[in-house]
C-alpha cells in the first residue's frame, strides 16, 4: 500500500507538472487482482482557471469573413467565447455569383459553424440568433430568435467584456422607390438562391406560346444596376450560362435575350482600372511551378527590352527575384489603358454597358434613369439585380446614436479597431470603417515628443530616431514618401528647410509643420471586401491571445502620453482581386498594381479561390463543381 500511495503521489506530480500527460490514465494492477486507476484530467493552468477568477466573457456577432477569421485565429481557451448570428454558417461570398448560374452549388461554398468552432481548444458556445440591440452601458447585448410560423420572438440578454461586431452590411438602396420590392440582391446565399430561380423563370414564361415578341424581348431583358466587380461578375457569368448552356435547351428564345449593365459612373470596374502608375521600384515574385507565363514589354524599342512574368499560379512558396525596374507614368498609363478595355469586351459578348446612367425609379414595368446624353428614359425588363454599395445595419444605426456616431454613414474606429467612444467594443468589416488620425491634428504633440533636448528645435537625427514610429502610427506618412520618391528624411525635409544633409540642420515648429503638410492627403478609406475583413478578423485574434500576457509593449510611441502602445495598429495588406469576365477569362489586379486579363488569370482565379476556402471539404466540394460543369455543364432546375 505504501508502494502504491507512493506511486500515485509522484504520478500526480509529474501529470501537474507536464500538461501534456493530462488525459493519460495510469493502471496499476495488484497483486490480489484488484485494479486501481488513477487519471487526473486538468492540467495545473485549467485548475488555476478554475479556482481564481473566471475568464473573460467574448461575445461575437456574426458569422462572415471578419467573425470567422477572428475564431479561427482566437486562442479559445483563454477566453469564454460566445457567438451570436441569425445564420449558423459562415458562406464564401466571392463565389455568390456562381451560385447564381449553378455553375458551382450553394452548399458547396457554406461551412456549418459548429464545424469550424469545434475544431478549437476551448469550448466555444453559438446561438442561432439575431442582436436587435447593442447596450453598451450595461455592456450586454438584446437578442432574439427570428419568428417563424411555429414559434413566437424569442428574447434574451447577453452579457460581455468584450464585444466584437462583425455582422456585415445590407444592400444600399439610396431610398430609391421601387428598388426594395422589384429588385434582387447579391449579398446572401437565398439571395443567390433567388437569383437562380428567377432567370429560370423568365427562360419558361418566354417559351409559352401565348407570348408576342415584345413580351417574350421584355422577359429576357436581364438588368444589372451597379458596374462594380459583383455586377459585372454576375453580368459575365450570366453570358456564359445564357450561350454556353440555356441556348441549347431554349433555342427559340435564345436570340432575343439582352444583359445590360447600368453604371452611374463613367467606365465599369472601376477599382481594378486605377492604377498606381508614379514610379516604383517593386520586385517580381516567381513560384517553384510556373504553369503560364505571359511576356509583356514595357519600354520601346530604343530602350532596354523588359519582359515580365505576369501569370502565375499559387501552390508553393515564393522565390523573391533579384530584379527591380523603373516604370515610366506613360508608359503604364498606355499599358493599363489596353489592358483595361473591360467596356469592349462586354460590348463584343453582346453585354450593353451603359455608363454615366443613374437610376431614379424602378416599378414593375420597367426601371426609369436618367443621364445627360439622354434625359429621362424607362427601359422594361425581366429580372433586376441591384449591386450597388452597402448600407448600415439598423441596428448599428441605433448603437451609434448611443456613442455619439449618429452623424456618420458608417460606424468609426480606431486603428486598432477599438470602436470610438466605447471600451471594450470592437468592430470588424463591412459594418465599420477606421478613421484614420490625421498627423496635422497632433503635429505639436509630435513635435514636443521628437524634441528630446527640448530646444524648442528639432535636428535630422531627432527627426529620424521617431519617424519609425510615426510611420507606423501615421501609416499615410509613409504612402506620402513612396508617391513622392521619396527615399529618406532628407527628401521629406528638404522643400521646408533645403540642404539638410547634416544631422546638426534644426528645424522650427513652423517648419516642421510645412514639411508634413501634404502627408494627409494619402489617408485612404479600406475597401468593404472579404479580404479585408479576413485580415481584420486575423489582426484582432493575434491581439486578444497576447492580450492577457505580460508582454512588454510592441506599438509605437504614445504621442499625447506616455510609453508605447500595446500593439501595432492594424495595417492592411492588399494581396489583388479578381473579376472574371466570362468566355473563362478573368482581370486581376495583383500586387503591385499590375493589371492582367486573360485565360490564364482565371487559372489563378481557380487556384486562389480553391486555396482560401476554410475546410478541405468545401474546397472539394468546389473543385467537384467546376470540373462538372465543364463536364455535363450548368444545371438548369428551377428549385
Amino acid at each position: 500500500m505504501r508502494f502504491a500511495a507512493f506511486f500515485f503521489d509522484g504520478a500526480s506530480r509529474a501529470f501537474r507538472n507536464r500538461p501534456t500527460f493530462s488525459k493519460l490514465a495510469v493502471i496499476l494492477v495488484g497483486g490480489s487482482g484488484g485494479l486501481v486507476a488513477y487519471a487526473d484530467a486538468k492540467s495545473e493552468q485549467d485548475i488555476g482557471l478554475l479556482q481564481g477568477t473566471p475568464k473573460k466573457k467574448v461575445v461575437v456577432l456574426g458569422t462572415g469573413w471578419a467573425a470567422t477569421s477572428f475564431l479561427r485565429n482566437l486562442d479559445s481557451s483563454k477566453y469564454d467565447v460566445q457567438v451570436i448570428s441569425p445564420r449558423n454558417y459562415f458562406a464564401f461570398t466571392p463565389l455568390l455569383p456562381s451560385v447564381t448560374c449553378g455553375t458551382v452549388e450553394a452548399r458547396s461554398i457554406i461551412e456549418p459553424v459548429r464545424n469550424i468552432i469545434r475544431k478549437k481548444s476551448g469550448e466555444i458556445k453559438f446561438w442561432e440568433a439575431e442582436c436587435f440591440k447593442i447596450d453598451p452601458a450595461n455592456k450586454r447585448v438584446h437578442c432574439h430568435r427570428p419568428v417563424t410560423n411555429s414559434s413566437s420572438a424569442d428574447e434574451f440578454l447577453v452579457d460581455y467584456d468584450y464585444l466584437v461586431i462583425a455582422i456585415g452590411a445590407r444592400a444600399n438602396t439610396f431610398n430609391i422607390p421601387g428598388v426594395e420590392e422589384n429588385c434582387h440582391f447579391l449579398k446572401e446565399i437565398e439571395d443567390a438562391q433567388k437569383i437562380r430561380r428567377s432567370v429560370m423563370d423568365c427562360f419558361e414564361r418566354a417559351s409559352l406560346p401565348n407570348l408576342d415578341e415584345e413580351e417574350r424581348k421584355k422577359n429576357l431583358h436581364f438588368v444589372i444596376v451597379g458596374g462594380g466587380p459583383t455586377g459585372v461578375e454576375f453580368a459575365a457569368e450570366l453570358h456564359d450560362f445564357v450561350s454556353g448552356d440555356l441556348s441549347k435547351l431554349y433555342p427559340s428564345v435564345c436570340d432575343l435575350v439582352k444583359i445590360s449593365v447600368i453604371e452611374a459612373g463613367e467606365h465599369i470596374l472601376t477599382m481594378n482600372s486605377s492604377c498606381t502608375v508614379d514610379k516604383a521600384a517593386f520586385c517580381i515574385k516567381l513560384l517553384i511551378y510556373l504553369c503560364f507565363s505571359y511576356g509583356m514589354p514595357l519600354f520601346n524599342s530604343q530602350q532596354f527590352c523588359c519582359f515580365a512574368t505576369m501569370h502565375v499560379i499559387s501552390t508553393m512558396a515564393w522565390l523573391w527575384s533579384l530584379f527591380r525596374f523603373l516604370i515610366g507614368k506613360e508608359k503604364v498609363l498606355g499599358l493599363t489603358k489596353g489592358l483595361l478595355n473591360l467596356q469592349e469586351k462586354f460590348r463584343r459578348d453582346g453585354i450593353d454597358v451603359k455608363t454615366g446612367f443613374k437610376v431614379v425609379k424602378v416599378s414593375h414595368n420597367g426601371i426609369t434613369m436618367t443621364a445627360n446624353s439622354t434625359g429621362e428614359i424607362s427601359v422594361p425588363y425581366g429580372m433586376a439585380v441591384w449591386s450597388t454599395g452597402i448600407g448600415t445595419r439598423p441596428v448599428i444605426v441605433d448603437f451609434m446614436k448611443q456613442i455619439d456616431q449618429g452623424n456618420r454613414r458608417v460606424l468609426a474606429t480606431d486603428e486598432w479597431l477599438r470602436v470610438r467612444g466605447c471600451d471594450g467594443v470592437y468592430a470588424l468589416g463591412d459594418c465599420a470603417t477606421i478613421s484614420q488620425r490625421k498627423v496635422m491634428e497632433d503635429i505639436s504633440e509630435i513635435f514636443r515628443v521628437a524634441d528630446k533636448d527640448n530646444s524648442g528645435t528639432l535636428t535630422a537625427k531627432e527627426i529620424q530616431d521617431v519617424l519609425e514610429d510615426i510611420c507606423i502610427r501615421y501609416p499615410q506618412v509613409e504612402l506620402y514618401m513612396r508617391s513622392k520618391q521619396m527615399s529618406g528624411i532628407a527628401d521629406l525635409l528638404k522643400d521646408s528647410k533645403g540642404d539638410v544633409k547634416k544631422e546638426a540642420t534644426e528645424l522650427s515648429i513652423e517648419e516642421f509643420k510645412k514639411a508634413l503638410a501634404d502627408v494627409d492627403s494619402q489617408v485612404k478609406t479600406l475597401p468593404a471586401t472579404a479580404q479585408v475583413a479576413a485580415q481584420q478578423g486575423n489582426y484582432l485574434a493575434r491581439c486578444f491571445n497576447k492580450l492577457l500576457n505580460n508582454d512588454d509593449p510592441e506599438g509605437p510611441l504614445r504621442i499625447r502620453e506616455s510609453g508605447r502602445h500595446r500593439f501595432r495598429p492594424f495595417r492592411y495588406k492588399h494581396l489583388g482581386q479578381f473579376a472574371p469576365l466570362g468566355g473563362e477569362q478573368t482581370a486581376a489586379q495583383l500586387p503591385g498594381d499590375w493589371i492582367s486579363i486573360g485565360h490564364s488569370s482565371q487559372w489563378l482565379w481557380y487556384s486562389v479561390y480553391a486555396t482560401k476556402q476554410v475546410s478541405w471539404r468545401t474546397r472539394i466540394l468546389v473543385i467537384s463543381d467546376w470540373t462538372k460543369r465543364i463536364v455535363f455543364g450548368r444545371d438548369s432546375s428551377c428549385i
